[in-house]
């Protein structure tokens, strides 16, 4: 099974609780986890592993402020990111123009920094009447023999 590194981008806890809910999924189905929920890149292990992004767009587009250093570093990385696997989860609200906009701009630098999309990205429109949570481990049960 997979080592599965969960990264969150949380201004207000939404991100948080999706992905704590997606922790519990996956090692239901034996992947060992690791919730980020302060993310450092230089302490988070790319090699071989799989990576869920989960998170809000804040602002006008931006990422929250729990995971900005991490993109930065990301942005600027020169290491080989070529054996990373990722999925990426966005909440955001689809009455904005940038609705869930930090999800879709990690997502796309990951595919630039050669790493590999398991599954094409989840966003959740949180106007919606939904259980983000329960969507999210729906989402990753459906997924599970792509992860």
């Amino acid at each position: 099974m997979a080592n599965i590194q969960i990264i969150v981008g949380s201004m207000l806890g939404g991100s948080e609780y999706v992905a704590e809910a997606c922790q519990e999924t996956l090692e239901s189905l034996n992947h060992q986890t690791h919730l980020h929920l302060s993310p450092e890149f230089a302490q988070i292990p790319s090699k071989d592993q799989t990576w869920l992004i989960c998170t809000s767009t804040h602002g006008a587009g931006e990422f929250p402020d729990n995971i900005q250093t991490f993109v930065n570093n990301l942005t600027e990385t020169n290491q080989d990111l070529t054996s990373l696997k990722f999925f990426v989860i966005g909440l955001g609200d689809s009455s904005y123009d940038t609705f869930c906009l930090a999800a879709k701009n990690i997502n796309n630098l990951l595919k630039s920094k050669g790493s590999i999309e398991l599954i094409p990205i989840k966003t959740f429109d949180m106007q919606a009447d939904l259980d983000p949570e329960e969507e999210a481990q729906n989402w990753i049960l459906t997924n599970k023999d792509l992860i």
